[in-house]
């Protein structure tokens, strides 16, 4: 199987991570003007699942290093595929919450907050678990993006109380709390993937998973849960009227392929972190790649003009919110 060999390599492959982790979101957008989020949402899976596969019988099935996917899958425990499915539950329940702030909120406030605290909690449980790198500069960068994150709610709260609108002020609320939470499940699900791995993917141990194979079994345990929670999201919305799966089967092609597109994207990124990992770390390359946030927050803030509404002084605790993020991530590539 494919595996890389330095840190530096390890390094750019996050930084792919993070283009990719930061940039899905654009589909989403893209979709929103014709296509309800819960709906699109059955695609994006089933893109994150596609390309799983696509990797494990490709790059994870061909050269010396490893062992290959489907001798892999066979003699695994399953203690750490159950490890990697719940990895899939966890994400899933976090990235479903994630895509309705986005919805409510936009991607330069769901994204800092949401997964600025995911970075926080998946860097301290990773670096516990792998303890790599310099402990001071990976919490001082930490540290960072604790106050962007606190920076960036500023300035969403300081926007959305410029409108005196009461369902207004309800849905800036709802919005920076479904980032909270997805947040919080964001920062574990990682973990639980990493664990289930043999440390050094040159040399196989027997029951762990390769890093292909654990993929594979993360994104099943996105598309088992998904089963249970889209179905209920679908019914009890957070925003707008309940839709049905006959409300999907009625989507363009389109509407399907920018779903599908999403989850390739977002997939991308998934694996390239999981293969930097074995050179950098799990606390490093987990966090690395949760620079995402700087790159939604550019994308939101530039592109879709989230704050242009936004009054006097916010432009100050954006700047000021996208500088500790770019600082804090520099010294998370410093404490390898």
């Amino acid at each position: 199987m494919f595996i890389i060999e330095s840190y530096g390599t390890a390094v750019l492959f996050c930084v792919v991570t993070m283009l990719c982790w930061g940039s899905w979101a654009n589909t989403q957008k893209l979709a929103a003007g014709t296509w309800r989020f819960e709906l699109f949402y059955w695609d994006y899976v089933l893109g994150i699942v596609g390309l799983a596969l696509l990797s494990a019988l490709t790059l994870g099935s061909l050269g010396d290093g490893g062992r290959p996917f489907l001798a892999d899958l066979q003699q695994a425990d399953r203690a750490n595929i159950g490890s990697a499915l719940w990895g899939g539950v966890l994400f899933n329940a976090a990235n479903i919450l994630l895509g309705a702030a986005i919805a409510i909120a936009g991607m330069s406030v769901a994204f800092p907050v949401g997964i600025g605290l995911a970075l926080v909690i998946g860097v301290v449980v990773n670096y516990l678990h792998a303890p790599v790198g310099s402990a001071g500069l990976l919490f001082g960068g930490m540290g960072l993006v604790v106050v962007a994150i606190l920076l960036n709610a500023v300035a969403y709260r300081k926007t959305t109380t410029a409108d005196r609108a009461t369902s207004a002020t309800s849905l800036s609320t709802k919005g920076l709390l479904l980032s909270v939470v997805a947040g919080c499940l964001m920062g574990l699900f990682y973990g639980y993937v990493a664990q289930a791995m043999f440390p050094n993917f040159e040399q196989p141990e027997p029951g762990k998973l390769s890093p292909y194979t654990a993929v594979v079994c993360f994104a099943v345990g996105i598309l088992g849960s998904n089963l249970v929670f889209n179905t209920l999201l679908m019914r009890r919305p957070f925003v707008g009227t309940p839709v049905s799966y006959a409300d999907y089967f009625r989507g363009s092609g389109r509407d399907h392929l920018t779903g599908v597109l999403g989850g390739v994207i977002w997939c991308i990124g998934m694996s390239f972190s999981i293969l930097a990992s074995d050179k950098a770390g799990p606390a490093i390359s987990y966090g690395l790649g949760q620079g995402a946030t700087v790159v939604a927050a550019l994308w939101g803030i530039y592109v879709w003009r989230e704050f242009r509404a936004a009054p006097q002084g916010v432009s100050r605790l954006l700047n000021g919110m996208l500088l500790c993020y770019i600082v804090g991530l520099g010294l998370l590539i410093m404490a390898r």
